[in-house]
C-alpha cells in the first residue's frame, strides 16, 4: 500500500514539473491599432480598431491552441506577462469573439492603451503580440 501512494506521489510530482517546464511560446505575428493612432486626440466615445496578423479565433474554441488568439484591450493599467490569464474588469477588455472594433467612453484626459492578443484560454501572448498608444480625450 505504501509503495502504491509513493508511485501516486511521485508521478504527480513528475506530472507538475512537467507541466511547469512547457515554455509559452506565442505565435509569430503583430497586432496594432488601426484606429485611433498614438498621440490622437479624439472625443468619447472613443472608436477602436483592432487588427492582427495572427489568426483570430472565439476565447474557448480550442484554449490549447496557441497558434491563434483573441484581442484584449488593457486601459490605463500594465501589461500582463506571457502565460499569464488576462483578469476580466473595467481595465482589461476581452473581445473573445474575435471582435475587431469597438466604442469605448472614457473621462476626458490622457490615456494608455494596450492591444494584447490572447490565446483561447485567455492567456496572454505577452509583449511579443502586443501594442501600446496614448491618446489625450477631449
Amino acid at each position: 500500500m505504501r509503495s502504491t501512494i509513493s508511485l501516486f506521489l511521485l508521478a504527480g510530482m513528475m506530472s507538475f514539473f512537467a507541466q511547469a517546464a512547457i515554455v509559452f511560446e506565442p505565435p509569430k505575428g503583430k497586432v496594432t491599432f488601426a484606429a485611433p493612432k498614438d498621440g490622437a486626440t479624439v472625443s468619447s466615445p472613443v472608436k477602436v480598431v483592432m487588427s492582427s496578423t495572427v489568426k483570430l479565433r472565439p476565447a474557448g474554441e480550442d484554449p490549447q491552441d496557441h497558434h491563434t488568439g483573441h484581442h484584449h484591450l488593457i486601459i490605463d493599467s500594465a501589461p500582463i506577462a506571457a502565460g499569464q490569464v488576462i483578469p476580466t474588469d473595467d481595465k482589461h477588455v476581452h473581445f473573445g469573439k474575435g471582435q475587431t472594433e469597438t466604442e469605448l467612453k472614457l473621462a476626458p484626459g490622457e490615456h494608455t492603451l494596450m492591444l494584447q492578443l490572447a490565446d483561447g484560454a485567455h492567456r496572454s501572448y505577452g509583449p511579443a503580440l502586443s501594442e501600446t498608444i496614448h491618446i489625450t480625450v477631449k
